[in-house]
């Protein structure tokens, strides 16, 4: 996946906000959360973070492809960054920023879920 297409998936969530901050990275937010950073790791090469579960967080920790988010990991949250985007992981990645995306939603109050039009998520 490239920076376009991680874009393009990105905007397909509703009630989605897009900013570029950080370095030139490409945040997406709901609610006013993150949920999705699209980057480049130190060796340059595309990398994507988002929110997982604490059990996806376990698994992804040890999988190929994938590395506890700099920064973020450090601090105790569960998020992950995937360093390994040859093509082969897109749909790996697409599940992983749709869980995202719905964790971060769920963590909004249920006023600010109906404000923003999302309050049947689950």
């Amino acid at each position: 996946m490239n920076h376009h297409a991680f874009n393009t998936y990105c905007r397909t969530f509703k009630a989605t906000t897009h900013v570029v901050q950080w370095g030139n990275s490409e945040v997406w937010k709901v609610g006013g959360k993150v949920f999705a950073i699209g980057s480049r790791s130190k060796a340059g090469t595309p990398a994507y973070t988002f929110k997982t579960s604490p059990l996806n967080f376990e698994f992804l920790c040890q999988a190929e492809g994938y590395i506890p988010a700099p920064y973020l990991a450090s601090r105790g949250m569960k998020w992950i960054q995937q360093t390994g985007t040859s093509g082969s992981l897109d749909d790996d990645l697409k599940y992983y920023l749709s869980e995202s995306y719905r964790i971060v939603a769920l963590g909004l109050s249920k006023r600010k879920r109906q404000e923003l039009g999302i309050a049947d998520i689950n």
